[in-house]
């Protein structure tokens, strides 16, 4: 799992166009957010299926741009309501990006559970 520690994240509430590439991302940082994408805060962005999940990241000398597609399950993501984009720690994307994980297990274990003898 990435870290992040000591970083602002800001995600991207609602969809986002995943063919954008990092270009496109941080034009989206400077023109919907109006912040600047290369201060060192973390963007994160999810797209309408809510399975794959963009990251840009500057690190000082270039970007990173991280990319995840989820083979089963969903991302728990903010719909767009009022907000454009909501402020996390990065204990809160870890939950966030990894919340898939613990609801496939519990789904299993409950599942694993109603056995008929």
């Amino acid at each position: 799992m990435l870290s992040f520690s000591g970083k602002r994240v800001f995600l991207a509430c609602g969809q986002t166009d995943m063919r954008k590439n990092i270009n496109g991302l941080a034009a989206i940082v400077e023109g919907s957010f109006k912040l600047d994408p290369f201060d060192g805060a973390v963007f994160v962005f999810c797209n309408r299926n809510r399975d794959r999940v963009k990251i840009l990241e500057w690190d000082g000398d270039g970007f990173w741009l991280y990319f995840k597609r989820l083979e089963k399950g969903h991302f728990r993501w903010p719909a767009s309501g009022g907000e454009q984009t909501l402020t996390l720690t990065d204990e809160e994307l870890s939950i966030l990006l990894g919340g898939t994980r613990v609801e496939l297990k519990l789904r299993r274990e409950e599942l694993i559970g109603r056995r008929i003898t």
